[in-house]
């Protein structure tokens, strides 16, 4: 598949229910499917995650997920990303789910990689997420903990990302196409597929996305609104938000390791010994909220 602006931004879907999907055939690759989802009070979906392992993570709103391998009720506070801490939950393959909105507007991420491992269903609460506060003054940003490397599970990674407005995030630059371990077996780069699903604070908002790879067969620059999905199939991939819109994203991530382990775009890494404060604006969200 060839990648360039218009195969790299999956534009928000014009539809009341299904905000955007994308997968694994539409990307071109192997392994990750997302779709974000809203729902009115009341409404409910029914899924099989088949083959693959998923993760749901709240959005917004709150829920009653149950399944035959756990149910889980009123889970979920926070009305919208910008206003509190993730909560979500992991399910194994050949799991049958109903998912019921219990306020209006909620909101769902669904994400899914085939398997052919078994790990236990798991509640991930506001408590099991981890704060980071990464990167230096405008280029500083919050990282949310879902599933981090080390989590029960075989392949996937998820996290969130909070960028004020005018910030950059993603930087430097790094990037997650090979596979590589040093002697002793530790890994040093993973070869993920990565997905941001993005979310901005007002209308009008955006954030821009470059993907490039060192021999720029891939070397496209593509501008996010709300709802919108970026693919990163290769390459370094950094993100700039807009000043005055604050912007989240959502980073779904498989690949040949359970593992975040990436490198540097080496013209850039020397930007990190710029940063001597960070920006007073994060945290943006609090275990507190």
């Amino acid at each position: 598949m060839e990648y360039n602006e218009k195969t790299l931004l999956i534009k928000a879907w014009d539809d009341p229910h299904i905000l955007n999907r994308v997968t694994s055939e539409d990307a071109g690759w192997e392994l990750l499917n997302f779709e974000a989802r809203r729902f009115e009070k009341g409404q409910d979906w029914e899924h099989s995650t088949g083959d693959s392992e998923a993760a749901l993570v709240i959005l917004g709103g709150r829920f009653t997920i149950e399944s035959d391998k756990g149910k889980w009720e009123n889970i979920g506070r926070r009305p919208n990303v910008f206003a509190g801490m993730p909560y979500a939950v992991y399910l194994p393959r050949g799991t049958e789910f109903k998912v019921k909105a219990l306020s209006d507007g909620a909101e769902l991420a669904y994400g899914w990689v085939p398997t052919d491992e078994d790990h236990p269903a798991r509640l991930i609460t506001p408590a099991d997420s981890k704060i980071e506060i990464r990167g230096g003054h405008n280029a500083t940003r919050q990282i949310n903990s879902i599933i981090p490397p080390g989590f029960d599970c075989h392949r996937l990674v998820v996290v969130e990302v909070y960028t004020p407005g005018g910030n950059w995030s993603s930087y430097p630059p790094h990037k997650h196409d090979v596979h590589r371990v040093d002697e002793d077996g530790t890994i040093l780069e993973a070869d993920l597929e990565e997905i941001y699903y993005y979310k901005i604070d007002k209308p009008k908002g955006y954030a821009i996305q470059r993907v490039y790879t060192d021999d720029r067969s891939i070397d496209s620059a593509v501008v996010a609104h709300d709802n919108d999905i970026v693919l990163v199939p290769a390459g370094y991939h950094p993100v700039s938000a807009a000043y005055g819109y604050d912007c989240y994203y959502l980073n779904f991530l498989a690949g040949s390791a359970q593992s975040l382990a990436a490198t540097d775009d080496p013209a850039y890494a020397w930007i990190k010994e710029l940063w001597t404060g960070k920006d007073p604006r994060l945290p943006m969200v609090t275990h507190g909220m």
